[in-house]
């Protein structure tokens, strides 16, 4: 299957899991650190928003591996899309936007609440998706099970509900 954006054959899940454990491991063994990329979106909020949650010494100790590495994700990123083909910015959201028809501001507004549930969910969990989903369940941490688990039954419950209720795709 193609990917949506320039027709690129994806990359191997095998070669796609193998680094993704190899960078847990290095991280694990060399750094003792976990993998989580939530808190390096706290690390971004602490140099804007003076509050005790972002100055605390946990996550300002962190900030000399954890700053390079969202860094590089948005460096790897771009280099990808523009290597593999280009990359524009878009305001299309394909099916949505037949079924909702938002304005610019729409889609921004859309897009934000979206950001803020993620960002809930993330500290109501304790971490996010990779820090739970790959680095707890390869730790067999139980917490990070029940969280993953709730990440994934959330995902698929919202899915549902965009496809069968607000895009009305449910006969399909």
């Amino acid at each position: 299957m193609p990917l949506i954006l320039n027709g690129l054959p994806p990359l191997s899940w095998a070669v796609a899991g193998a680094a993704i454990a190899a960078i847990t491991l290095a991280l694990l063994f060399f750094t003792n650190r976990r993998l989580g990329l939530s808190s390096g979106f706290e690390d971004l909020c602490s140099f804007v928003v003076d509050q005790p949650y972002f100055r605390r010494s946990s996550l300002l100790a962190a900030r000399e591996w954890r700053l390079p590495l969202v860094g590089g994700l948005l460096v790897g990123g771009f280099l990808s899309a523009a290597l593999g083909g280009g990359w524009h910015p878009t305001w299309a959201l394909g099916m949505l936007d037949e079924a909702l028809a938002l304005s610019p501001a729409g889609k921004l507004a859309w897009m934000f609440g979206g950001g803020l549930l993620v960002g809930f969910g993330t500290r109501l969990g304790g971490g996010c998706t990779s820090g739970h989903g790959i680095f707890g369940l390869a730790n067999f941490e139980l917490p990070s099970l029940i969280t993953t688990l709730a990440f994934m039954s959330g995902g698929f419950v919202t899915t549902q509900i965009l496809y069968r209720v607000i895009l009305g795709r449910g006969g399909q």
